[in-house]
């Protein structure tokens, strides 16, 4: 199998030659930025730059994936928000959020001419034409995401304890801009695309994913004609039965949920990606102990082993390629066992 097969055949939860590594968010690193020669904030802002540190993931680490999208703010920068693009040791951040009610949110006509909107359509092109048979992973965002941005997550989380009526029109009002994003990303050669929406559970109920935004997840589902990977960071083992009757292809958890806990949880309706901690394992650990994750993971039966989240960018690289190697050399017990008997 190539890469890209590898990936879309998991997510099918059918069988692959070797275990499907991946990521769905950013692997971006300061060390990787010094392998590429492709630094923040450039890489955010010019498609050479960002196409060139995000290949790293396959050249460097090894995965079945590339994912050129590394910031959470390109939808806000087109959406009036002010960001800070940041610096080499710093992601970018909205600054300013500028919307008070449902009437202050406007999708600009020109949407898809704003220059942080192009250049992550100019990257996935890139990489499209360079790597045809790598996975090329886009990203757009959520209503709820969206809605962080334009309103500040203190007001808008305040906003759903206090006015669910007007959240329920926000979110309905953001809802186009990622559909339309998802699917232009798909038409610049993306094979998959990251909705992450980040109703975390450390924030949001299961009853308020379940009440304002499920409905929205489906119908995105339905409306995007390509596989979605869903990233929600946080405990989110609460709603997980929701999300795997959605209609989204997989979903992309956290370590806070156990990877056998998740299986449960999910059945047999949904792949799973992930879910090797961060900040513990991948930022601090050596490269046993994110083996030893990794193996946990692939014996739960989560279909994409990826790190969890967007890594830290001081992320050692060999941490970050032990991911694949661990995977790539795992046995399964029954096959450990038939090589004892020989």
């Amino acid at each position: 199998m190539t890469p890209r097969e590898r990936i879309l055949t998991a997510l099918k939860r059918q069988p692959t030659d070797i275990p499907a590594i991946g990521n769905a968010v950013s692997i971006a690193t300061m060390d990787l930025m010094e392998a590429t020669g492709c630094y923040f904030p450039e890489a955010h802002t010019n498609a050479e730059a960002m196409a060139g540190l995000a290949a790293a993931g396959y050249e460097v680490l090894g995965y079945d994936t590339i994912a050129p999208i590394f910031s959470v703010q390109h939808e806000a920068d087109a959406l009036c928000c002010e960001v800070d693009w940041g610096r080499r040791d710093m992601m970018p951040d909205a600054t300013v959020h500028p919307c008070r009610t449902a009437d202050d949110i406007h999708l600009p006509a020109d949407i898809l001419r704003h220059p942080s909107i192009v250049v992550a359509l100019d990257a996935l092109e890139l990489l499209r034409s360079q790597y045809p048979d790598v996975a090329i992973v886009g990203k757009v965002f959520g209503p709820w995401t969206l809605a962080y941005h334009l309103f500040g997550i203190e007001r808008f989380l305040m906003m759903t304890l206090d006015a669910p009526d007007e959240v329920h029109r926000i979110l309905r009002a953001l809802m186009p801009l990622p559909e339309l994003l998802a699917h232009k990303q798909f038409a610049a050669g993306a094979d998959v695309v990251t909705l992450a929406d980040h109703a975390t559970g450390d924030l949001v109920a299961p009853e308020m994913y379940r009440d304002f935004l499920w409905p929205l997840h489906r119908e995105l589902a339905a409306a995007i004609n390509g596989p979605l990977i869903l990233h929600i960071c946080g405990d989110t083992l609460d709603r997980i039965a929701w999300i795997s009757r959605s209609g989204i292809e997989c979903f992309h958890f956290e370590s806070k949920v156990p990877a056998s806990k998740a299986r449960w949880a999910a059945g047999d309706r949904i792949a799973l990606m992930g879910n090797i901690n961060n900040p513990r394992t991948l930022l601090h650990g050596t490269p046993d102990d994110v083996a030893e994750e990794v193996h946990v993971a692939l014996l739960a039966g989560v279909d994409i082993i990826a790190p969890e989240c967007a890594v830290p960018l001081r992320t050692p690289t060999i941490n970050l390629q032990t991911v694949a190697d661990a995977a790539r050399a795992w046995m399964p017990p029954t096959s450990k066992s038939r090589r004892r008997r020989r």
